[in-house]
C-alpha cells in the first residue's frame, strides 16, 4: 500500500482494510506487519526518488512542482485504473502483493535509469519552454509507473474489507500500523540510512521490503479465502455518484498539502533548513495524520451521519489552522531556548520535535480523520467498494496536487500569512458544503438552530482569518536565534516587524531579508546570514571574483553560480576584457529585490549590459547548457542546507569542468565556520579529485583565515608574475585596482598572498577524507549535524603546517617571488578591520 512522499499528507491515503472474519487471527496480525513494512518502504523510496531526480531536473520551484504533480498524478491514475481493469473475483491480497512486487522492481529500475537520463540531457540546452517539456517527460518516465502501482494498492485491498461483514473492525489497527511504518521509514532514511550509507543501500533496503511484502502477501492469499459478494458483476457496473463529499475530500487534500508546504517553509526558518529538520516535520505530519485516521475510522463505524461528522471536522479545521498559524508565527519563535547550551544535536532534535508537534498536531489529526469519514459518507451498498475508495482517493489526490502547486507558486504573491488565511477559508467552505441544510427540507426549529450555529461558527472563522499573525521579520533574518535579539519583535501589536529590517520577502524557494545596523548591510536567507557589506565579508566576496579573473590570462566569459549580494559578480564588471557575464540564481527575489541594496558594493552589476541573469537550479543549468565559459565561480549556499550539497559533489565539479573553455578557471567558496574538520577536508578532497592541480586560498582577517576559496584548472596552474604586474598596471585595469583597494588589497600581488596551499601539498592532510558524490551525499548529513554544535576554528593552523611557497605556481624572477612573499607578510602585519563581520 502506497505511503507518503516527504511533502505529502497521509490524508490522501484513506483507511486500510480488516481481514475477513473467516480468516484466522494470525492472518490479521501478519497483515498488520505487512502494512507497516510497506509504509516504511514507500517513504524511503520517495525520499530517494526525489533526491536522485532533482539531480537531473533541478531543485527549483518549477522542477519540484513538476515532480510533485507527476508523483501524485501517478497515484491518482493508479487508483482510478485498478477497479476498471482488475476484477473483484481476484483475491485482493494477491493483487496487493503483486502491486508491491511491481513497486520494488520499478524502484530499482528508476534508481539506475536516472543517471542514463542525465547523460542524455547533458548539453541539451534545457531552458525555457523546451526545458519545462523535457523536465515533465523525465518525471513522467521515472515516476508514473511505480506511483501508479502505489496508488492502486488502496482500492485493491479495499475489496477484501468490504467483502466481510466485520470489515471495519480492523481499520484503525491496520492504517495505524502503516503510518507507524511510514514514520519509521522517514526517520530511518533521514537519520541513519542516508547519513551513513550510499543511496544504493537505502534503495536495496526499501526494494527488499517491497519484495518481502509482496511474497508474503502472495503466500497469505493462498491460505485465506476470498468470497466476492453475490452480484459482483452488477456492483462492478454500478457507477459511483460524485457529490459534495468528493468536493470536500478534494478541499481536504488541497488544505493538507497546502498546509504542509507553508508550515514546513516557516518551521524550517525556525529549526534550520537541514535534512534532519525536514525529517522531523514529516514524521510529525505522519503521526498526526495516522492518529486522526484511526479516530476517524472509529467514528465512521458508529456514526449515524458520516456526512455531518465530516462537515464538523472541516469546521474544526478552521480553528486548528488558526492555532498552528499562531504557534509558528507568534509563539514558537520567542520560546526562550538557547541552543548553544547543548553540544549534543539529539537534544536539539527533541526540542524541535516538541515544537513541531505543538504546532502541527491539531490540524493534521483533523485532516487524517477526514478521509475515513469521507469513505463512510460516500459508501453505498450497491457499489463496488474498490470504486468508492478509488473515486474518493482520486478526489483527495487531485485536491492535494492543486494545493501543493498553488501554495508553492502563489507564496510570493500571498505570503505565508495570506496562504494560512486561504487554509481557513477552504476549511470553512468545505464545512458549509456539508452542513448547510439541503433544499426542500422543512425549516423547523432544529434546522434554524443548526443554521444559526453554522453562521456563528463561520463568522468566528472569518475573524480568525483576519487576525492571522504575520511571519516575523526577525525569524527570516536570524532563524532559531531571533529570540536573542535585544529588540526582538513578537510582542502583541507589532505585526512582526523589526526596525533593523529594510526588506523582507517570501520567494518561490527561499525567504530573504536585508537588514542594516551600524552602517553594515546584511543579506539574510532563510534564517541565516549569507553575505554582508562588512570589511572581511567584502574581502572574501571580491577574492572569489578577482582571483580567477587575474589567474586566467585573458578571460572573456564568466558564469557565476548564486547571485546573493552581487559582490562577486560585480567584481568581474571591473575587468575590461570580459564580454559576457551569466548569473545563475534559483530564487528570483534575490536579484530583483536584494542585490540592488548592495549596488555600491557590487558596482551596479545588474545594470551592466554584459550581464544576463538566468533563473534556474544551478545544477540543472550546468548540466544542460550548451555554452562554455572561461571562468565558472560558485558561491553556493552552505552545504548543511538541504539539497545544497549537490553543488559540492565530485559529479557537479565534473559537469563544471565540461563547460570550461581550454585554459578555463573554476573557483568555489568553502565555508569554514560552523563546519567540522572532517567536513572541510571532504570539500577540499572532493574538489581536488576532479581538479588535481587545484589550490586553496584564504580570506585573511588579522593574519588568520576565516573562509576559503578553491581554485581549479585543467592543466597545472601557473601565474606569470611579470605579466600579471604589467597587466594590473595598465590604465584599463584602474577599476580593478580600485575594487581591490576598497577591501585592503593594495595590489594584485597582495591578492595572491592569500594563497594557502596546493592539492599535492595538502594531500597528507586530506588523505582519507570522504569524497562527496551524488550517490553518497555524506557531506549534506555531516554538515547538517555540525550546524547544531559549535565547531573549533583552528583549521588554518592545521593547514599552515603543509604550506610551502610554490615556485612552479608563481613563476617569475627571484626578485618578483620575493616581492610576493614580502607582500603577503606586509598584508598580514598591516591589516586592520574597521568593523567585525556579523555573526552567521
Amino acid at each position: 500500500m502506497k505511503r507518503m512522499r516527504p511533502t505529502e499528507p497521509a490524508a490522501e491515503h484513506g483507511t486500510a482494510p480488516a481481514v475477513a472474519p473467516a480468516a484466522p487471527a494470525w492472518a490479521f496480525g501478519l497483515l498488520v506487519v505487512l502494512f507497516a513494512a510497506s509504509g516504511a518502504a514507500a517513504l524511503i523510496h520517495e525520499v530517494l526518488w526525489f533526491q536522485v531526480l532533482e539531480l537531473v531536473v533541478g531543485s527549483s520551484a518549477v522542477s519540484l512542482g513538476i515532480l510533485l504533480g507527476t508523483y501524485m498524478g501517478g497515484m491518482c491514475l493508479g487508483s482510478l485504473l485498478l477497479p476498471r481493469f482488475v476484477s473483484r473475483a481476484q483475491h485482493p491480497v494477491r493483487v496487493y502483493g503483486l502491486l508491491e512486487l511491481g513497486v520494488g522492481v520499478l524502484a530499482v529500475l528508476v534508481f539506475f535509469v536516472v543517471p542514463l537520463v542525465g547523460r542524455l540531457l547533458m548539453g541539451s540546452g534545457g531552458s525555457g519552454a523546451s526545458g519545462l517539456v523535457v523536465r515533465g517527460l523525465v518525471a513522467c518516465l521515472c515516476l508514473l509507473p511505480p506511483t501508479a502501482l502505489m496508488g492502486a494498492t488502496l482500492p485493491a485491498i479495499a475489496r477484501w474489507v468490504e467483502a466481510t461483514p466485520r470489515g471495519a473492525s480492523g481499520v484503525g489497527a491496520l492504517y495505524t500500523s502503516n503510518l507507524v511504518g511510514a514514520i519509521a521509514g522517514c526517520l530511518l532514511a533521514g537519520f541513519h540510512l542516508l547519513r551513513f550509507h550510499p543511496l544504493v543501500v537505502s534503495m536495496l533496503v526499501a526494494a527488499g521490503l517491497n519484495l518481502v511484502v509482496g511474497g508474503v502477501s502472495w503466500w497469505l492469499a493462498r491460505h485465506t479465502a476470498h468470497m466476492p459478494d453475490i452480484g459482483t458483476a452488477a456492483t462492478e457496473r454500478t457507477p459511483v455518484r460524485l457529490d459534495a463529499v468528493h468536493v470536500v475530500t478534494a478541499l481536504s487534500g488541497f488544505g493538507a498539502l497546502g498546509g504542509q508546504v507553508v508550515w514546513t517553509r516557516v518551521l524550517a526558518l525556525l529549526m534550520g533548513a537541514t535534512v534532519y529538520t525536514f525529517s522531523i516535520i514529516l514524521a510529525v505530519f505522519l503521526f498526526g495524520l495516522g492518529l486522526g485516521s484511526s479516530v476517524g475510522s472509529l467514528l465512521s463505524r458508529s456514526s449515524r451521519d458520516a456526512r455531518r461528522d465530516l462537515g464538523l471536522c472541516q469546521l474544526l479545521l478552521a480553528a486548528a489552522v488558526a492555532w498552528s498559524a499562531y504557534a509558528v508565527n507568534r509563539s514558537l519563535p520567542w520560546w526562550p531556548v538557547n541552543f548553544n547550551l547543548s553540544h549534543d544535536p539529539w537534544i536539539t532534535f527533541q526540542l524541535d520535535l516538541a515544537r513541531a508537534a505543538w504546532a502541527l498536531l491539531p490540524p493534521t489529526v483533523l485532516w487524517g480523520a477526514s478521509f475515513p469519514l469521507a469513505i463512510a459518507a460516500a459508501t453505498r451498498a450497491d457499489t463496488d467498494p474498490g470504486r468508492v475508495v478509488a473515486t474518493v482517493y482520486a478526489a483527495n489526490t487531485v485536491g492535494a496536487i492543486a494545493g501543493s502547486l498553488a501554495f508553492t507558486f502563489l507564496l510570493p504573491l500571498l505570503g505565508s500569512q495570506g496562504e494560512q488565511r486561504v487554509l481557513i477559508g477552504v476549511a470553512a467552505a468545505a464545512a458549509l458544503l456539508l452542513l448547510t441544510p439541503r433544499p426542500g427540507r422543512a425549516a423547523g426549529a432544529a434546522t434554524l438552530a443548526r443554521a444559526a450555529a453554522l453562521t456563528a461558527a463561520l463568522a468566528v472563522a472569518a475573524l480568525l482569518a483576519l487576525r492571522m499573525p504575520p511571519l516575523p521579520q526577525a525569524l527570516v533574518a536570524l532563524g532559531r536565534f531571533a529570540t536573542f535579539r535585544l529588540n526582538s519583535p513578537g510582542a502583541p501589536g507589532d505585526a512582526g516587524k523589526d526596525p533593523l529590517i529594510q526588506f523582507m520577502g517570501e520567494g518561490l524557494t527561499e525567504s530573504v531579508a536585508v537588514s542594516e545596523k551600524d552602517g553594515v548591510r546584511v543579506f539574510h536567507v532563510s534564517g541565516k546570514i549569507e553575505a554582508s557589506s562588512s570589511y572581511i565579508d567584502m574581502r572574501l566576496q571580491r577574492l572569489l571574483g578577482h582571483l580567477p579573473a587575474l589567474v586566467h590570462p585573458e578571460p572573456k566569459s564568466v558564469l557565476i553560480v548564486g547571485c546573493g549580494a552581487g559582490v562577486t559578480a560585480g567584481s568581474f564588471v571591473t575587468h575590461p576584457g570580459i564580454r559576457r557575464i551569466v548569473i545563475c540564481e534559483i530564487e528570483p527575489m534575490v536579484p530583483q529585490h536584494v542585490t540592488p541594496y548592495f549596488a555600491n558594493e557590487n558596482h551596479g552589476v545588474l545594470s551592466d549590459p554584459r550581464v544576463e541573469v538566468v533563473y534556474d537550479d544551478a545544477r540543472h543549468y550546468v548540466l544542460t547548457t550548451r555554452e562554455k565559459f572561461d571562468i565558472v565561480t560558485s558561491d553556493p549556499i552552505h552545504p548543511w542546507v538541504a539539497g545544497s550539497a549537490a553543488l559540492y559533489s565530485a559529479d557537479y565539479y565534473r559537469l563544471v569542468r565540461r563547460i570550461l573553455n581550454p585554459g578555463g578557471v573554476v573557483s568555489q567558496w568553502v565555508p569554514v565556520y560552523q563546519a567540522s574538520e572532517d567536513a572541510v577536508k571532504s570539500e577540499l578532497a572532493t574538489f581536488f579529485q576532479v581538479f588535481p592541480n587545484g589550490t586553496a586560498w584564504a580570506g585573511i582577517n588579522r593574519g588568520a583565515g576565516f573562509d576559503m576559496v578553491m581554485l581549479g584548472t585543467e592543466a597545472a596552474t601557473r601565474v606569470d608574475l611579470a605579466a600579471l604586474r604589467e597587466r594590473s598596471g595598465a590604465p584599463a585595469m584602474a577599476a580593478v585596482n580600485q575594487s581591490l583597494l576598497g577591501v585592503g588589497y593594495r595590489s594584485a600581488f597582495e591578492l595572491l598572498s592569500s594563497y594557502l596551499g596546493r592539492a599535492q601539498d595538502l594531500k597528507p592532510w586530506t588523505d582519507g577524507a570522504h569524497i562527496n558524490r551524488d550517490r553518497e551525499p555524506w557531506l549534506q548529513y555531516r554538515a547538517g549535524w555540525d550546524s547544531y554544535t559549535q565547531q573549533p576554528n583552528n583549521l588554518f593552523e592545521e593547514m599552515a603546517r603543509y604550506r610551502k611557497f610554490p615556485h612552479e605556481l608563481f613563476v617569475g624572477t627571484p626578485e618578483l617571488q620575493q616581492a610576493l612573499m614580502d607582500a603577503g607578510a606586509a598584508q598580514a602585519a598591516a591589516q586592520r578591520v574597521p568593523e567585525a563581520s556579523p555573526p552567521r
